[in-house]
């Protein structure tokens, strides 16, 4: 026997199990790439203090938002999806129903105040994170990703990849619809 032939074959062969396999969840409709569960549903939202994007002498904190429902958006400038969400997130905030605060992500502070100059601030106030501390503390995998805290600070949902209102009206404001109101 030459195993020279057989070694390869099986690595051929465990790989178009892997890739079978996928194909067959995805085909199923049991598969969504942005149903990325977190840790942290149904926990506390992680605190978080930043300098704003558009004033960087002010800050934005989570305990600004505390007692009532808020999204947090995590984007950045080089994020392709979020510019493909962007038009979307402006919509969701003229409907004013919930803040949704923006967590600007490994990026440069110029650029991203230039992107809401041009294409508009959705955001009741966007949190410079530089540094990726409040990201990893949410435990983003990449942008953009967005999450639903209720009104007792804990996170309800978390959506990966670039909003859309069918995502928006079915999993976000079904979520806000469903929630008892705070005494």
């Amino acid at each position: 026997m030459q195993w020279r032939f057989v070694i390869p074959a099986v690595v051929f062969a465990a790989l178009f199990g892997v890739f079978a396999f996928v194909l067959k969840r995805t085909e199923s409709g049991n598969y969504d790439p942005h149903a990325i569960q977190s840790p942290l549903l149904g926990k506390p939202a992680p605190q978080f203090r930043l300098a704003q994007v558009e004033d960087p002498a002010k800050v934005v904190d989570s305990q600004s938002f505390a007692g009532k429902p808020y999204v947090v958006n995590v984007w950045a400038t080089w994020c392709a999806g979020c510019r493909d969400e962007h038009t979307t997130l402006l919509e969701i905030a003229r409907q004013s129903v919930v803040p949704i605060i923006g967590v600007d992500w490994n990026d440069e502070l110029e650029p991203a105040q230039r992107w809401l100059n041009v294409l508009g601030n959705p955001y009741v106030a966007t949190g410079f994170d530089n540094n990726g501390k409040v990201a990893i503390d949410l435990g983003v995998y990449g942008a953009p990703e967005t999450f639903l805290v209720d009104a007792q600070g804990i996170v309800q949902y978390k959506h990966v990849g670039p909003m859309t209102l069918d995502v928006w009206q079915r999993e976000f404001l079904a979520r806000l619809q469903a929630a008892p109101t705070p005494q």
